[in-house]
């Protein structure tokens, strides 16, 4: 994953992070499908132009941010919605289902030549968060209660930023009613439900084993 990633949250926050990069992409993030999959694709480019940062709009938590980059730029607002900007200005934007590494490909190759990275070069996706907390569970340093509500939580936050592989492999820890959004409350209530066969304690060292694997991977 692109490491220059900014989480913009104001009008301010987006002005500053549009005229302090010489070239920036800006992702506005929803909560459905199509953000996971856009970003997906968003995400792979990125890897191939790492001097490239990613400003990270969720706008259903900071909609005034987004307003502002429609305001500025005269880009009607979308959710997903991919802006690459050169100067201060917009190159161009593609939106929802049109994210795509096809599309993209020849567009960032168009306004950002070549790309000098090689995919096979390019850093992994940071799991890091997860397999600490996976690591604090399994070691016994926070209970069984605290260990569900964080990792449910952490998920909830950044899932529609995964890969669909990332996702799948992160969601199958928990019985999950919806397998496009995670919604904390309505997961364990499911788990009270429908207790499954293998105790949560064995399905997360099953789950630290295949993100280690994960990891390697896709580095």
């Amino acid at each position: 994953m692109n490491e220059r990633m900014y989480a913009l949250t104001t009008p301010e926050e987006a002005d500053h992070f549009i005229e302090a990069n010489p070239v920036a992409a800006i992702f506005k993030a929803g909560t459905c499908h199509k953000t996971m999959q856009g970003w997906g694709n968003l995400e792979h480019l990125l890897r191939l132009y790492p001097e490239v940062p990613v400003g990270i709009i969720r706008v259903v938590e900071h909609r005034p941010a987004s307003n502002r980059v429609a305001e500025r730029t005269g880009i009607v607002h979308q959710s997903p919605q991919v802006i690459l900007f050169k100067s201060g200005k917009p190159l161009f934007d593609l939106d929802n289902w049109e994210i795509t590494i096809e599309n993209l490909e020849p567009l960032f190759h168009h306004h950002l030549g070549q790309p000098q990275a090689q995919p096979a070069e390019s850093a992994s996706s940071n799991l890091e968060p997860y397999k600490r907390l996976l690591d604090a569970y399994i070691s016994g340093a926070i209970s069984e209660p605290q260990f569900q509500w964080n990792y449910l939580n952490l998920f909830r936050e950044d899932a529609s930023l995964r890969s669909q592989r990332e996702f799948e492999v992160l969601n199958s820890l928990f019985g999950n009613p919806d397998e496009h959004h995670i919604h904390p409350m309505t997961i364990l209530q499911f788990e009270r439900e429908h207790p499954q066969a293998t105790p949560l304690y064995e399905r997360a060292k099953e789950l630290r084993a295949r993100l280690e694997t994960l990891q390697l991977e896709e580095a």
